[in-house]
């Protein structure tokens, strides 16, 4: 069997915790960001871990992370 090629758009969109689980950036932070209040903005900033129902997905286009 030939190797099983990465998604490479998902491989620097994800990163693979101690744990095993997908850590992932929140979307809505690029633009139209005036009428985002302070609160919205600042959580935005920080990582979150990848829903359970998108992970079986997720191995299948980063078979190696």
């Amino acid at each position: 069997m030939p190797k099983m090629k990465t998604s490479r758009a998902a491989a620097k969109r994800f990163k693979k915790t101690g744990t095993g689980q997908l850590k992932r950036n929140k979307a809505y932070k690029s633009h139209i960001l005036t009428k985002k209040s302070q609160k919205r903005k600042r959580n935005l900033r920080k990582a979150t871990i990848t829903d359970a129902t998108n992970v079986k997905n997720m191995k299948k286009i980063l078979p190696y992370l």
